[in-house]
């Protein structure tokens, strides 16, 4: 019988399943002005550098940047290696297969070039996490770890009955707990996950989780403990989407609306202004960049068009959607 990593289907996570699948519904269904080569680009920048940050690398968002454009950077020389090797591996993250352990073996020997012996090869000796002088993981021996490794790739790639989604947070949790290398097994965890959530949808190529979970550092490591405790993932993945929830959130907000025609915006509107009376400054707010002409010529063609109806005068108009 194939192996399933533990897991268990929740409220919780049906419910944040949901969200983000309307969620992905909703951004799939507006235009949105996402820049891809722009937006790519600030996203592995922020990626790289929370992702870094986690782990204790002391550059900042600015100095990142410079780094992504070949500048030079004022650092300890061993934050700057990691910064570089990250750029090298992200610029590589089309062409990474995440259902490969060849490609993730790869990736590891990139991502650490420089900074250890071991790059690209499982660990040869036990490792456990320290919090203070408590150890608060002990990971499995290492001759288990090509065979733990072995599974959940067979895991990733041949189950059907999970889902993308779900497969990206068990894939993270479950190889902080085997700890498989020496050294960046976070980093590549979390990377993983980006890869594999991509799989879910292409959208996630643009959005950095790993900003949230620097933000929610101390429930990160709460939350990958009380697994360990447990023995399963299920505490993580409800975790791990709520985070995946508000990036698609935060993403929706920060990216405008891009429709060219009174009717699409009318359209796009009703969304937000459907079932009340509403005034032509809230239905500007609706959009970034709006003109106060255009937002007039907007609710005159929804009127002529029977879209709209619209009470009072002058500076008082405000207007409702009609119902068909």
């Amino acid at each position: 019988m194939p192996y399933k990593p533990p897991f268990s289907i929740t409220p919780r996570i049906l419910a944040l399943s949901q969200s983000i699948s309307h969620a992905l519904g909703v951004l799939e269904g507006e235009k949105l002005d996402t820049e891809p080569i722009k937006l790519r680009r600030e996203n592995n920048i922020k990626t790289v550098q929370s992702s870094l940050a986690i782990e204790g690398n002391s550059l900042n968002l600015e100095q990142v940047t410079s780094l992504f454009e070949g500048k030079r950077v004022i650092g300890p020389k061993k934050d700057i290696v990691e910064v570089q090797n990250a750029i090298a591996l992200y610029n590589k993250f089309d062409q990474l297969n995440p259902t490969s352990m060849r490609d993730f073996l790869s990736a590891h020997a990139i991502l650490m070039k420089d900074l250890i012996k071991e790059k690209g090869k499982w660990r040869e000796g036990g490792v456990g996490i320290f919090k203070g002088h408590k150890v608060a993981h002990l990971a499995p021996p290492a001759k288990r770890v090509p065979k733990l490794m072995e599974d959940l790739f067979e895991f990733i790639k041949k189950d059907k009955d999970t889902p993308w989604l779900l497969k990206a947070c068990i894939f993270h949790y479950e190889l902080e707990f085997i700890h498989p290398f020496m050294d960046g097994n976070g980093r590549m965890g979390r990377l993983w996950q980006q890869l594999i959530l991509a799989k879910e949808n292409p959208i996630f190529k643009f959005i950095t989780v790993e900003e949230l979970i620097r933000e929610n550092q101390k429930g990160y490591y709460q939350v990958l403990s009380q697994c360990d405790k447990e023995g399963n993932s299920t505490k993580f993945i409800e975790f791990a989407l709520g985070l995946i929830l508000k990036a698609l959130q935060s993403y929706r907000k920060g990216t405008s609306v891009r429709l060219n025609d009174a009717q699409s915006r009318l359209q796009y509107a009703r969304k937000t202004l459907e079932e009340r009376w509403f005034s032509r400054k809230e239905y500007m707010d609706v959009f970034k960049n709006l003109s106060t002409s255009t937002a007039s010529r907007d609710l005159k063609f929804g009127v002529d068009n029977k879209i709209l109806e619209h009470r009072g005068s002058k500076n008082q108009v405000t207007y409702r959607y009609l119902v068909f």
